[in-house]
């Protein structure tokens, strides 16, 4: 049989296509006995599913011919009408997307020309910078800790080039699960209002939070401020499953009608059956399910503490979450989270160093621990097995 060479017919754009590094490490962790804190995965006890299968079927019995017909690319009305009055905002400024990736994706593809700043924060969301990528932008980057991204070195990259936008996650940063306090998020708004700098701000954690009441978002700060400048993405995978892939992207209606288009020449739209079954689920009774979502994390990343206060080395340190679903690490300098990993691969525990969540680059001695799919008595395992191949590879040092 004759053969091709696929990579003389691929354009430059997919040499820029690389795979993720987390899908990459859940197939090594998907071998039998490996305890993986690696995946960002929400509780699958948590899902619905035997008050979504009834729904579905409902919803087939009685919309059948709406649900599983084409539908308008914005998304299902009923559901950017709730979505809308969630966030106070009008429907037409709503966009239903398959997933926050595909969002990202279509931001990337609206805003991005080859060889655009982009603005991250250090580290910053992987899919987000895997999305990006595609498009050829540089990355700019600025180090973000617990309380989010360094605003003196952040007003300072401003005073440069002018990225086409700012990505971030203020609340409970994916991978660092960083907070950004009220006071940060108002004088970062102040600072992008002054520099008229475009605010893509990722809230997909938003309703995970450990603590009394939800900060307000940086989107929310911005309505109230009367500026346009930020482009809000949230989801329902963190909150009802992230299988049904249902996400939505609210923005000026300018820059609605850009991704809609966008959106047109990608799938045409969500599929119509998971907006209607979503807006289901989410019309009654969510703040209750929110409040059991809630309880659930936070006892998870209570025995997730409590496991690493008694296994970890002194050298150690890593975060306390006060919401979402991870825990970041940072090992002594000159420590590799790579080389960490093979040493808890042959202990059976997995988790994704830091490394791919740095833009720049960094990030060496790094790593994001996930909580989110483990009862007690496996994650006081995975961290005793983590604990010891860390011990051992700090006696080799």
């Amino acid at each position: 049989m004759k053969t091709l060479d696929w990579s003389t017919f691929f354009g430059q754009r997919a040499g820029r296509i690389q795979a993720s590094t987390i899908r990459e490490l859940l197939k090594l962790t998907a071998r039998p006995g490996v305890i993986s804190f690696a995946g960002g995965l929400p509780a699958p006890e948590l899902f619905p599913k035997e008050e979504a299968a009834e729904k579905a079927a409902a919803i087939l019995r009685e919309k059948g011919e709406v649900a599983l017909q084409y539908g308008p690319t914005e998304g299902y009305l009923p559901l950017r009408a709730w979505v809308a009055e969630w966030l106070g905002v009008s429907p037409e400024e709503v966009l239903i997307t398959t997933g926050s990736q595909q969002a990202l994706d279509l931001l990337g593809k609206v805003f991005l020309d080859e060889g655009s700043p982009v603005l991250l924060e250090a580290p910053s969301y992987m899919g987000a910078i895997q999305a990006f990528r595609a498009y050829g932008p540089r990355f700019l980057t600025v180090p973000a800790g617990e309380e989010g991204p360094d605003l003196t070195l952040l007003e300072a990259a401003l005073k440069g080039e002018k990225p086409r936008f700012l990505y971030l996650i203020p609340s409970f940063q994916n991978p660092s699960g960083g907070l950004m306090p009220l006071a940060a998020r108002q004088r970062l708004l102040e600072l992008a209002m002054a520099q008229g700098l475009v605010v893509v701000e990722d809230d997909a954690y938003r309703e995970l939070y450990f603590g009394q009441a939800r900060l307000p978002s940086l989107f929310e700060l911005s309505r109230q401020a009367g500026y346009p400048g930020v482009v809000y993405l949230s989801s329902f995978s963190k909150v009802l499953a992230p299988g049904l892939r249902v996400a939505f992207v609210v923005a000026h209606p300018e820059v609605i009608l850009k991704l809609t288009q966008a959106k047109q020449g990608v799938d045409l739209h969500t599929p119509v059956l998971n907006q209607i079954l979503v807006h289901e689920l989410v019309k009654e009774g969510f703040p209750e399910r929110l409040e059991r979502i809630r309880a659930v994390y936070r006892a998870k990343a209570e025995a997730m503490l409590e496991a690493l206060g008694r296994e970890m080395p002194e050298e150690v340190r890593y975060t306390r979450p006060k919401g979402g679903m991870f825990v970041w690490m940072e090992l002594p300098k000159g420590l590799s989270a790579e080389r960490l990993f093979q040493k808890a691969i042959e202990e059976n525990v997995a988790f994704v160093p830091g490394g791919p969540f740095f833009a720049a680059g960094g990030g060496e001695n790094t790593l994001r621990l996930s909580y989110a799919t483990m009862d007690r008595a496996r994650m006081e395992e995975g961290v005793r097995r983590l604990g010891k191949a860390l011990k051992g590879l700090l006696a080799m040092v």
